[in-house]
C-alpha cells in the first residue's frame, strides 16, 4: 500500500510528460503546415523548405517520449518506490511537459512567420532555421534536467 502513492505519482508524471509534449508538436507542425498552405498559393517552389521548418516542432514530442522511456526503464529497475522519488518524477514529467508544449508552439509561430515571408518572395530559409533552433534549446534543456534527475 505504501508504494500506491509513489508510483501513481510517477506514472502520472510521466503521462504529463508524453502528453503535453506531444500535444505541443501537433499544435506547431499544424501550425507550420497552415502556413505552408498559404504560402504555396503565392510561391508554390518553397514546398521542400516550407516541410524542414514544419517539422522543427515535432522535436518536442520526440523528447517527451524518450523521457517518457528512459523513466519508465529506470523505474523498472526500482524494487521500491520512495514517496521523494515519484514526487521527483512528477515534478520532471510536468516541468518537460509544459516546457515541450509552450516551446513547439513558440517555435511553430517563429517558423510559421518565416514561410510567409518564404512565400512573399523572401530568401529567409537559412535565418528562420537559425532562429527556429533558439526554442528548441529549452526542450533540450528540460531534457537533460528529466534525464539527471532519473531515479537510481
Amino acid at each position: 500500500m505504501e508504494q500506491t502513492l509513489p508510483l501513481i505519482l510517477a506514472y502520472t508524471g510521466m503521462a504529463l510528460m508524453l502528453a503535453l509534449s506531444c500535444i505541443g508538436s501537433a499544435i506547431g507542425v499544424t501550425m507550420g503546415g497552415n502556413a505552408t498552405i498559404g504560402a504555396l498559393k503565392k510561391n508554390p517552389e518553397i514546398f521542400g523548405s516550407s516541410m524542414i521548418l514544419c517539422a522543427l516542432p515535432s522535436t518536442q514530442g520526440l523528447y517527451g517520449f524518450a523521457g517518457f522511456f528512459l523513466m519508465l526503464n529506470s523505474l523498472k529497475e526500482i524494487a521500491v518506490l520512495s514517496l521523494n522519488q515519484g514526487l521527483a518524477v512528477f515534478a520532471v514529467g510536468v516541468a518537460l511537459g509544459v516546457v515541450g508544449l509552450f516551446s513547439a508552439k513558440q517555435q511553430a509561430s517563429l517558423v510559421a512567420n518565416g514561410i510567409v515571408e518564404m512565400g512573399n518572395g523572401n530568401d529567409v530559409f537559412g535565418k528562420t532555421m537559425i532562429l527556429g533552433v533558439f526554442p528548441e534549446l529549452y526542450a533540450i534543456l528540460a531534457f537533460a534536467a528529466a534525464f539527471l534527475a532519473l531515479p537510481a
